[in-house]
């Protein structure tokens, strides 16, 4: 990035000045003339329209041609020089000037033109963008040689289809993302426009998954030397075009030109860190459409939440009452109603069989004593035994002992080896291996990368070169993570074992 995106604009001062409105009035006259043809214009010319307006009775021409002076500092304005109309020495002295617009504000004028017209985001979603990029990557794909002016020629359809694509796609999905689009979608006039948005939004995601992938395949497959070419061909048409500004150097129109391609590679393919930018899009085109059907299901329930069922429920009584049998009403009732809301209790299931074939229905139920949450007492309360907990406390110290045992066999196993590299690891156990997830992760939070166990363990990480990968196998899977490297020192000469029935 160079130095002049740094600098401030003074061309847009007119737009935030104190006499804002008087500068914005000047020169939208200086630009709707300029739309007319008519480039220079006089001060008594601006002052009548001025007038005309009937905005500024106090207007005079002194302070228009202060306006107009500012102007011109603020480079929106370029004057010359207006002899032809002197009648005398003492006027031609005087040095009255005519104005234009210089390129910058006539670009300026244009732009708030526009942003008064915008009233959404807009866009469009249109599969044919993505067949025009498909045409044109198929023409580079074995092109080798291009005729003057041809290789210009594709690389301008190319990036000018990828930037209608990225930002038509963007707006558009924006725009179903508004608030005005969320207040449409609670509406009954939603309804007639429902089938015809979800038509719209299914055929882009066809499009793009049908288009998408085979783009994917010729940008991950262009022959270098086709590249090579066509850049080349592509800089030497940009030399060959006539122009008035300062060209840039061919180094840099080359690294311009690839810098736009990588761009471009990466929105259809992706990189190694992140999926492409055509999964998000799918994806959000697809949870736009689910968003579309649930709002229009919520319209049509709410229309039917009026209507009386009075005679669809008699129906079904008398279908009920016509049921031969219990079982039939069963099955009628499982066909109307559908499954109950379920009811979940906590506690252990005391099966009289671990047959799995063995009905719910067929075994004996399990009693369990539900206490009221009524505030009141219905009876009063008697004293209560104290159970003794000691059973559970000693099972839970042998675990626990047990499980600071293995870890501290771990350590000390690590620490032997004073260096340990995921990717020359055996395949691990479940615990081992959550273990040195734990220890990754705590150093991973860690600014330098290491921690210090409470046995005094300092375990240090580093990152794997080149962002090398390997796979963690375990009895319960796999994992894939960086190459990590753990480094183990102790900061205590003795790293003491804990056994399984010592005091803590």
């Amino acid at each position: 990035m160079s130095e002049s995106y740094l600098k401030p604009i003074t061309e847009v001062s007119y737009l935030t000045a104190q006499n804002v409105s008087r500068y914005r009035l000047i020169m939208r006259y200086f630009y709707e003339e300029h739309q007319r043809m008519r480039q220079w214009l006089r001060p008594e010319d601006v002052l009548a329209s001025v007038e005309a307006t009937g905005l500024f009775p106090d207007y005079t021409l002194e302070l228009c041609q202060q306006d107009l002076d500012q102007l011109v500092a603020w480079k929106d304005l370029i004057p010359r020089h207006d002899g032809g109309r002197s009648a005398s020495v003492e006027e031609y002295l005087r040095k009255k000037f005519k104005y234009q617009l210089t390129p910058y504000a006539i670009e300026i004028e244009r732009l708030v033109d526009r942003l008064q017209d915008i009233r959404g985001y807009g866009g469009s979603l249109e599969p044919s963008v993505l067949d025009n990029i498909l045409a044109v990557l198929q023409q580079l794909e074995n092109t080798f040689q291009f005729p003057p002016g041809k290789a210009l020629e594709l690389w301008d359809k190319l990036y000018d289809q990828f930037q209608k694509l990225v930002n038509n796609s963007a707006s558009y999905l924006a725009a179903l993302s508004s608030a005005r689009a969320e207040e449409l979608m609670q509406t009954e006039a939603f309804l007639a426009f429902k089938d015809s948005l979800t038509i719209y939004l299914q055929n882009f995601v066809h499009g793009l998954q049908r288009t998408g992938v085979r783009i994917q395949g010729l940008l991950a497959h262009m022959p270098p030397e086709a590249l090579t070419a066509f850049w080349v061909a592509v800089v030497e048409d940009k030399k060959q075009r006539p122009t008035l500004d300062e060209q840039l150097p061919p180094e840099e129109e080359l690294q311009q030109l690839q810098e736009k391609w990588q761009d471009l590679r990466r929105w259809f393919i992706g990189t190694a860190h992140e999926e492409s930018d055509v999964v998000f899009l799918e994806q959000a085109t697809k949870d736009t459409i689910a968003r579309v059907v649930r709002s229009a299901l919520r319209i049509q329930d709410r229309q039917r939440s009026g209507v009386s069922r009075r005679r669809e429920l008699d129906y079904l009584g008398q279908w009920f009452f016509a049921c031969p049998n219990i079982d039939t009403a069963h099955r009628l009732a499982a066909c109307a109603f559908g499954l109950y809301r379920t009811r979940h209790f906590q506690g252990y299931d005391d099966k009289d069989s671990d047959n799995p074939d063995v009905s719910m229905w067929n075994v004996a139920p399990n009693i369990r004593e539900l206490k009221s949450r009524s505030r009141q007492r219905t009876q009063p309360g008697g004293p209560e035994p104290i159970y003794s907990r000691r059973k559970l406390a000693a099972k839970a110290r042998h675990e626990y002992l047990q499980h600071h045992a293995q870890e501290q066999a771990l350590l000390q196993n690590f620490l032997d080896q004073k260096q340990v590299t995921l990717s020359h690891l055996p395949p691990l156990a479940p615990p081992v291996r959550q273990r040195l997830l734990t220890w990754i992760g705590q150093c991973l939070v860690n600014p330098v990368h290491r921690i210090l166990t409470p046995e005094g363990i300092s375990i240090t990480l580093s990152f794997p070169p080149d962002s090398e990968r390997t796979v963690l196998t375990a009895s319960d899977g796999n994992l894939e993570l960086p190459n990590f490297t753990l480094r183990f020192t102790a900061k205590n000469q003795v790293l003491l074992s804990a056994k399984v029935g010592d005091e803590p």
